[in-house]
């Protein structure tokens, strides 16, 4: 009995532990996450193919289908790992803990340098359009993941009206929208824009008038007079 029961044991014994099984499974997602998201940026989600996506990833496109039912599924988790990654990176910004004129100049130089070091975040948000959201509008987890940079706007915004530098009445979801949009429409249309105007928009010079531009307009529209 003794004898029969060693290839037991001894297959019990190497057999992975259920937290190193874990990370395995937590870094092929993420390795897959990662090459999609190069992908869908590329080509978009009409244009991306999953055996691309299995050779960025160098893995095998079987596992891709274990944990990603199909394109659609992987994309719209590359969406909500897309937020997840901007969301997070707000957080260390520790808004919260300096003047609210300070916090929101630190939000909008934030989201302007985001942006310009991460494109695929904008051209994954163009795809997302093209497609009227309907990944985004069938994730709740991407609605959790954007509800804390909204409230933690909020208490910025009603910590200036106490203390009497900002005026009140602000939508905290308008202001964001502000925000982003100020610097997602001159990044994502910045060809376009210097062929018309004759100008480099993109040049160091014209990037760094744009975000003084930014913070000037988000400033000025809620600081008191």
């Amino acid at each position: 009995m003794t004898t029969a029961a060693r290839p037991t044991r001894a297959r019990r014994e190497a057999a992975p532990a259920p937290d190193e099984r874990l990370r395995d499974a937590d870094r092929s997602q993420g390795t897959i996450l990662a090459a999609a998201r190069d992908e869908f940026a590329e080509f978009g989600l009409g244009g991306a193919r999953m055996d691309r996506i299995a050779e960025r990833a160098a893995l095998n496109k079987r596992l891709i289908y274990y944990y990603f039912a199909d394109k659609e599924t992987l994309f719209q988790a590359v969406l909500e790992q897309s937020y997840r990654d901007i969301r997070a990176a707000e957080q260390q910004l520790n808004l919260l803990e300096v003047k609210p004129a300070d916090a929101l100049r630190r939000l909008v130089e934030f989201t302007w340098d985001y942006y310009l070091a991460h494109p695929e975040f904008l051209t994954l948000l163009a795809s997302a359009n093209l497609h009227k959201a309907r990944h985004l509008h069938e994730s709740k987890r991407a609605r959790e993941l954007n509800s804390p940079l909204i409230e933690m706007l909020a208490q910025i915004l009603e910590r200036g009206r106490r203390e009497g530098s900002f005026r009140g009445g602000i939508d905290a979801v308008q202001l964001y929208i502000s925000i982003a949009g100020l610097a997602y429409f001159y990044l994502s249309n910045s060809h376009t824009l210097s062929a018309i105007f004759g100008r480099d928009l993109l040049a160091p010079k014209a990037r760094q008038e744009r975000l003084t531009h930014m913070c000037d307009v988000i400033l000025g529209y809620v600081l008191r007079d």
